[in-house]
Formats: structure tokens, sequence, C-alpha cells
């Protein structure tokens, strides 16, 4: 790879890091094994980006909540559930930020909400992104090196690689996603259901 074709890796890692979770940090770990790019340059490219990322959506809910409820109803449950998980423990939320599976755009825009100090929230979800990219570069490389053992050659099976780890990113979306639903509808029915011919109980004072 030329200079400018590694900038350009480095840039487009770094920027997609926030979106498309762990397949960033282990495609550059792929592509560092096979000394395309460099392992430290892919894990502080990535950090960069996802920190970046998780400020923007802190700014959003800091500064622009009622835009946010507007924009996106859907949203707001989530939001609301971050700012109490936030506010019952800041500290470790904001430490632990990219490690938040399906919560990672609600949590950093709870953090806003919640109004976490800047200062706080910066260097813990710099922490954050940075142990978080470390580990899954590293994993990537080890990918790379298991898939050399296996199969030859890694650099031309890396497209499939890449496709690969992005649907698995899907596909255990949408598991949680599925979950989640599923979790949130037995908790509303197990809420109603009352004992046949019983009345409900009155709230409690």
């Amino acid at each position: 790879m030329t200079f400018v074709e590694r900038m350009w890796a480095y840039i487009t890692l770094g920027a997609t890091g926030a979106f498309v979770g762990e397949a960033s940090p282990l495609l550059g770990g792929v592509a560092a094994f096979d000394r395309n790019l460099n392992l430290v340059n892919v894990v502080v490219a990535v950090a960069i980006g996802t920190w970046l990322g998780n400020l923007g959506m802190y700014w959003l809910g800091r500064s622009q909540e009622r835009w946010i409820r507007k924009r996106w109803p859907r949203l707001r449950p989530y939001v609301l559930r971050s700012v109490k998980i936030v506010r019952r423990n800041p500290w470790r939320v904001s430490l632990a930020i990219r490690f938040a599976y399906g919560l990672r755009i609600a949590l950093p825009i709870g953090c806003g909400v919640a109004r976490l100090p800047l200062m706080v929230y910066a260097i813990r979800s710099g922490i954050s992104a940075i142990a978080w990219s470390l580990v899954f570069g590293v994993i990537g490389w080890a990918l790379g090196r298991t898939t050399e053992t296996l199969i030859g050659h890694v650099k031309e099976w890396e497209p499939f690689i890449g496709a690969a780890l992005i649907a698995l990113m899907i596909v255990g979306y949408l598991l949680m996603r599925r979950r989640h639903t599923a979790e949130k509808t037995a908790d509303i029915l197990d809420r109603h259901k009352t004992p046949l011919g019983v009345p409900p109980l009155p709230p409690e004072d």
C-alpha cells in the first residue's frame, strides 16, 4: 500500500469505528497482521475516531435534547433508561461506555442529558475507547494469524473476512434487539397479569 492509501485506511477505520462496532478494529488488526497497516496506528486511529464520535453524541444529548426527542421519538425510552444508569454510576458508565453493547448510542447521549461534567466524560470515555480499540485490534491481528495458518496468505481473504465480520455484527445486533423486545414484552405482561376473577391490587402509596 502507498502512503496515501495507508492514511486513507486509518482515516476510514477511525471514522467508522463509532458506528460499525468491533468490525473496524478487527479489520484493522487483520490488515496489520498482513503488514498493510501498523497495529499501533490502527489502535490509535480507531480510538480517536470512536472517542470523537462519543463526544459528538454527548454534545447532542447535552444541547439538543428537545430536537432528539422530536426527531427520534422511539429513542426516548432508551435515553431515559440511560440517564438513570448514568446518574446511578456516572464514573463507571463513562469508563465502560464502549463496552456497553446495545447502548453505545443511547449512553453517550444520556451522559449529555444527565449533564455529566465534560472533563470527566471526555477522559473516561477516551480511556474506554483506547481499551476497546486495543482489545479488538489485537483480536483482529490474532484472527489474521489464525486465518493464515488455516488457509494460507490472508491478504486475498480480507474482503471475505470483512464481510463475515460485518454480517456477524448485524446478526448479533438483531439477536440482542429481539431478546430486548421479548424481555420488555414479558415485563409488560407480568405487570398486568392478575389471577382470574381477582381484581388487580391498588397501587402502593
